[in-house]
Formats: C-alpha cells, sequence, structure tokens
C-alpha cells in the first residue's frame, strides 16, 4: 500500500471577475489536461512555486490556470469557498478537488481530469495523477470541488478542423517550416517554448527561430497549435514582422477590413508593397484560410520585391 502523508498546503483563487465563475472561453478541456499533465514528475516542495526546483500542491494549481490568465491566491482553504460548489457525480474536468490529508479540514488541492482521476503535487510522488476513490487514502479524505473555471469543450472544434485539407490550406506549422526556410533561419535548435511542440516535432526547429525573432507566438495557454490553419489575417502580419515592411504609398480599401480592424496595418503594408491585391469582391478575405499557394506568392513576391 502506497501511503502519501500530505502537508498542509494552500491555494485560494481570486477569480477575475471577483465573485462566481470565470469563462475560459480560450481555453478547451484538452488544453487545460495537457498543460497540466506535462509537468507530471515535477519534485515536491513544501511552500515552493517553482515548477523545475520544486513546488507544493497550491503552488502547482496556481501555475497551471495563470496559465489560462486565471490568478490563484495561496491558500487552498480559502481557495474552497470561491467558484461553486460541484457535487462529486457533476465533477468537469478543471474543477477544483480537495482533501483533508492533516485532520484540520481543507489542506490539499488537485485538478479534476476526468474519469475520478485528479492531477496535483504530492509529497510522495511529486506532480502526478491519483483517483479520488482511491480507497486507501484519497476516497476517505475527499472533502468537495468547487468549480471556479469554465472550459470549452474543444469537440466541435475539432470536427471543423478535421475537415480542412491541409494540402490545400497552410496550418500554422506549415506556415512557420516554410517561413523559417525562405528566411534561411537556423533550425537546429530545437528546445520550443510552446507547451504543445515537443523537440521531435517536425516544427520545433522552425518555430523555436521564429518565436525568438518575435514573428510567431503562441497563445494565452502557452500552445502554437501547429495543426490549426492560419488565416490570411494572421498570415499578413506574420510577413510583415518577418520581412520589416513599411507602408508605401496611399492605404487601399478592402471591405472586410476597417481601420479599426487589428490586422488593419498588417493588410494595408501588404496592399502597399503589392504583396496582395485582394479579392474580385473587393475584400481581403480577412478571416479566410490562407491557401498553401498564397503561401508560397506572398513569399515570393516579397522577396522579389526585397531584390
Amino acid at each position: 500500500m502506497k501511503k502519501k502523508w500530505i502537508l498542509p498546503m494552500f491555494a485560494s483563487f481570486m477569480l477575475v471577475s471577483g465573485i462566481g465563475v470565470s469563462a475560459a472561453e480560450a481555453a478547451t478541456v484538452n488544453e487545460l489536461t495537457s498543460t497540466a499533465k506535462q509537468y507530471i514528475g515535477a519534485p515536491y516542495k513544501y511552500g515552493g512555486t517553482n515548477i523545475q526546483t520544486g513546488i507544493d500542491c497550491s503552488g502547482y494549481t496556481r501555475y497551471i490556470f495563470s496559465k489560462f490568465g486565471i490568478s490563484l491566491k495561496r491558500s487552498s482553504r480559502e481557495q474552497f469557498t470561491q467558484g461553486t460548489p460541484v457535487s462529486k457525480s457533476d465533477l468537469k474536468p478543471g474543477d477544483l478537488v480537495f482533501f483533508n490529508t492533516s485532520g484540520s479540514g481543507v489542506s490539499h488541492v488537485g485538478i479534476y481530469l476526468g474519469s475520478n482521476q485528479f492531477i496535483s503535487a504530492t509529497t510522495s510522488g511529486g506532480v502526478e495523477i491519483d483517483n479520488i476513490n482511491d480507497r486507501y487514502y484519497w476516497g476517505s479524505r475527499y472533502v468537495g470541488a468547487r468549480r471556479v473555471a469554465e472550459f470549452t469543450n474543444e469537440q466541435a472544434e475539432q470536427v471543423k478542423e478535421a475537415a480542412i485539407d491541409f494540402s490545400v490550406y497552410a496550418s500554422r506549422g506549415e506556415a512557420a517550416i516554410r517561413l523559417a526556410a525562405a528566411l534561411g533561419l537556423d533550425t537546429n535548435d530545437t528546445a520550443t517554448p510552446f507547451v504543445d511542440v515537443k523537440p521531435d516535432s517536425k516544427y520545433a526547429g522552425a518555430t523555436k527561430a521564429l518565436n525568438e525573432l518575435q514573428i510567431f507566438t503562441g497563445d494565452a495557454s502557452g500552445k502554437f497549435n501547429p495543426g490549426s490553419p492560419i488565416t490570411r489575417a494572421q498570415l499578413a502580419k506574420v510577413l510583415v514582422k518577418a520581412y520589416g515592411l513599411q507602408m508605401k504609398g496611399e492605404p487601399k480599401t478592402f471591405t472586410d477590413v476597417p481601420a479599426n480592424h487589428w490586422a488593419y496595418e498588417y493588410v494595408q503594408i501588404l496592399a502597399s508593397n503589392g504583396i496582395t491585391t485582394g479579392k474580385s469582391d473587393g475584400s481581403f478575405g480577412v478571416d479566410d484560410y490562407a491557401t498553401l499557394e498564397h503561401l508560397d506568392i506572398f513569399i515570393e513576391r516579397i522577396k522579389n520585391n526585397l531584390q
């Protein structure tokens, strides 16, 4: 029997909105669980907050939730009063689960992963996955759960992206590879900063090199999303930053890119340099997925202009 002695550790949640449940709209269940599992085996240290040198249960939950823009305090006892209570039968991935390991109330917190599993930093094994119904330890010490954030179900997004023909459209990963090659970047360093691009990934060297130049950055959860399509607006920004393009002449009007659009400047710079003329209907196709053909054409035009 593996017995775990957990010292009292505290982590309290402060919602972005102050009360109620925070809507983590940009974060999916899969992003949460994959991020949490990435640190399995991280060493335990009472009072620790460093995932590399040692972290306690509250430091761990705080670290994981911070990657999704959610701020947690340092006391699990106070955290147990935040959000909304959730019955054991209604647990969802992302809920915080609490245990009495000290004999004096809430003293341990973890993140529910689904299928009765939760992940937390323990004194016996560091960050690891356990069962909330474990009859030898956790089951008898379970206190309750709180929902402090809503994580979206990514099923619809996955179905949508599964229907995309990546032999026609450019994924973010493929765009990174082709752009790094066009720029002649050294892609030998595969120590990528992105949680979803491992060193052995074919995208690692390119994403690392482009990130160091601040051409490509990740999302709020630290992911690069190499398998997601890149829009024409996103591509405009990447190309402008990659080649240091500047505005030339008068702005061009595109029906779908008003002056207050976040990509307005990037699209205008591309157009002013003759890299794009837009679509026949007067739009740029700002939200359209960029094709591999257009990616290559844009890069070739820029290179010709710079010669």
